[in-house]
């Protein structure tokens, strides 16, 4: 933990209790650095303890170097390090987090309250969600005993839970809303939604949760545990809207359309105003969204061509997506810390990310290794990709010896990753043999090493478990394969427009941020993971509907349009609760959340306007009945009712109620 100073540091914890260990000051025997010009020194010194909890202890050190910057007023003395970064990240990312859940939940009652038009539809959809997440994180405590998780995974869970909760209902609920309108009765009104918005929030839900099982697939600690918290709130969520939501509807009854009437409520919804009359509903489908798809479905070949290549062209930048560790860059705004870090990496490069190199013997504090370690720094500055900060630290028991070394470039940099390779390959071989190389450099070439090992199994078990789950469920070849195919579209023009604002910084003055010129490295993969995932409840949702309507006999060009303008309300709610929930993110100090929320924001928008709205309609009218094309010796599928109880289409010729999946081959 490096710290510019003077030499009252190395005197100013005396006694038994003092929290640091191993001080090296100028005035050592072993000196610690000072720049050529004599204007700054480099105090080294490591936390006592366990390093995962240096963070909760480190304040006594930080009140004893301010105590000491105040005895000294003429000199600048700081500090930046491990715990004191992590103890002000941590604070930051708390604040910011309930900043975000302050903005996230009014935002998300607001555009419900705009939906429905009432205060209890929009109340409870909210509370369902909420209700998982806290479900979910009870759970999560009982699981972290065995597999352990990040601490970012609750907030991961919230940004999840709030999503795929808040929809799970307006599915269920919009849809029994529209039975009512029809004049079914209380009891029908309900079955309805159990046999069809029901069933598509248990695939949905389900698609879910295999994509994001797909990350324990990478062996790697933080997506495990990504992994288990995700799967955990939406599994929580697909429980609750299957279960107590219909319970709760059931003992509401008619009193959830109680309309808001009066006061500010009132005002911000316009009363009766809703988003069925803003979308021009009637009769359970949208005019506004029909005028739109009318075009469409004219000239489906050129509204494809557009839309997919609108999409290409998004995605076109992310093949320069480059990646990175989150380093202190990361913390955006006005922080002393980012300061001196920056300060103390310009007097002593490296001195902030150094590699750690480790050395285990029965004594490391014998000649001969006493003598190798001197070699190693020898070569090591040959090489010219090595300097100081230099440290040796021995452990107690004299059986580890932990070497720091300061290397060229900036941590994250083509120029370090080569200086690591050089201590590996060259310098450890010929002087220490068997030593490991560690630190932040070495720890994110490995972290992508190994993800890159593990990348084609987890694309590969996503795409293929979801084209599995797909096809059971709608008995569709062609519809499989062509969700696989839109939702990667979807997913990378969202990368794409990560690379274009985050990594070439066109999105700076917008957002307020300092582009680091790389993403997060482990984003792109949770972003796949999440975004194939929840892309799924629209393309579910909405197909579900239009196989519906197919199975009652409608062509296939007329239930498109009626699956897409039937489900408009929900999926354009749904959608601008997904959006507005994920953008919040993009205000919060860490540039990794704001990549998180952007990306997640900007796909769900893509995949809920240009794809569903144009991809999806323009390529089924293309391909007629051949949407529903199942080679005969996949005829033994079992087959899914994605409408209404039978029994009540009995008045329909029996050809209609008979159709099924045509062609065959």
């Amino acid at each position: 933990m490096p710290s510019a100073g003077v030499p009252g540091l190395n005197r100013m914890w005396a006694g038994s209790t003092r929290p640091s260990e191993h001080v090296r000051t100028p005035y050592d025997k072993e000196p610690s650095p000072v720049t050529e010009d004599g204007g700054t020194a480099l105090v080294q010194f490591d936390m006592k303890g366990e390093g995962g909890t240096a963070k909760e202890r480190v304040q006594p050190v930080l009140d004893a170097v301010a105590g000491v910057a105040a005895a000294h007023p003429g000199l600048r003395i700081e500090q930046a390090g491990g715990a004191s970064s992590d103890k002000l990240i941590g604070e930051a990312i708390d604040k910011d987090f309930v900043r975000a859940e302050q903005l996230s939940l009014p935002i998300t009652l607001g555009i419900l309250l705009a939906a429905f038009g009432a205060l209890l539809a929009a109340v409870v959809p909210v509370a369902l969600a909420m209700t998982a997440i806290f479900s979910a994180t009870g759970l999560l405590a009982l699981t972290s005993h065995l597999l352990h998780v990040g601490d970012a995974t609750t907030n991961v869970m919230l940004l999840i839970g709030l999503a795929v909760g808040v929809d799970y209902s307006l599915f269920y609920i919009m849809r029994e809303r529209e039975e009512r309108a029809k004049g079914r009765d209380r009891r029908r009104a309900m079955e309805i939604p159990a046999a069809t918005s029901g069933r598509a929030v248990l695939v949905s839900g389900v698609t879910v949760i295999v994509a994001m099982a797909g990350m324990f697939l990478t062996g790697n600690g933080v997506f495990m545990g990504f992994a288990e918290g995700t799967i955990l709130v939406v599994l929580t969520a697909v429980v609750g809207s299957l279960t107590v939501l219909p319970a709760l509807l059931s003992l509401i009854g008619d009193k959830i359309d109680a309309r808001v009437v009066h006061g500010a409520v009132r005002a911000a919804t316009g009363g009766r105003v809703t988003w069925r009359r803003v979308l021009g509903v009637r009769g359970g489908e949208s005019r506004f969204w029909g005028a739109l798809l009318g075009p469409v479905l004219r000239r489906p070949a050129i509204s494809a061509l557009l839309a997919g290549g609108l999409l290409v062209a998004l995605a076109i930048p992310a093949a320069g997506l480059k990646t990175g560790p989150q380093t202190i860059d990361d913390l955006q705004g006005d922080y002393a810390i980012a300061q001196t870090f920056k300060r103390i990496d310009t007097a002593f490069p490296g001195g902030n990310e150094p590699a750690v190199v480790v050395l285990k013997a029965a004594d490391v504090t014998t000649p001969e290794i006493t003598s190798a370690i001197a070699e190693f720094k020898k070569r090591a500055f040959a090489t010219g990709e090595a300097n100081e900060p230099f440290a040796v630290s021995v452990n107690p028991g004299k059986t580890v010896a932990r070497i720091a070394v300061g290397i060229k470039g900036t941590g994250s940099d083509a120029v370090s990753e080569h200086a690591v390779r050089t201590l590996r390959e060259r310098v450890i071989p010929a002087t220490i043999p068997g030593a490991h190389v560690t630190g932040a450099t070495a720890g994110s070439m490995d972290f992508n090493e190994q993800l890159g090992r593990s990348l084609p199994l987890v694309f590969g078990s996503v795409l293929l478990f979801a084209f599995v789950l797909l096809l059971a469920s709608f008995r569709s070849l062609v519809v499989a394969i062509k969700a696989i195919v839109l939702n990667l579209l979807s997913v990378a023009a969202a990368y794409g427009v990560l690379v274009l604002v985050f990594q070439k910084g066109y999105g700076e003055s917008l957002l307020g941020f300092h582009s680091t010129g790389t993403i997060t490295d482990w984003l792109p993969l949770f972003l796949f993971v999440i975004l194939f995932g929840l892309s799924m409840d629209y393309h579910v949702f909405i197909l579900s509907r239009v196989r519906e309507a197919y199975d009652k006999g409608m062509r296939t060009e007329d239930a498109v349009a009626h699956g897409i303008k039937s489900t408009a309300a929900v999926v354009t709610s749904a959608a601008l609760i997904m959006v507005a929930v994920f953008a919040t993110f993009a205000t919060l100090s860490l540039l990794t959340f704001m990549q998180l929320g952007v990306g997640l924001a900007v796909a769900v928008l893509i995949d809920a306007t240009i794809v569903r709205a144009v991809l999806l309609p323009a390529t089924m009218k293309l391909l007629g009945d051949w949407n529903w094309y199942l080679p005969r010796w996949l005829q033994w599928l079992p087959r899914f009712s994605h409408g209404e109880d039978e029994a009540e289409d009995e008045d329909r010729p029996a050809s209609d109620r008979d159709r099924v999946a045509v062609p065959v081959g």
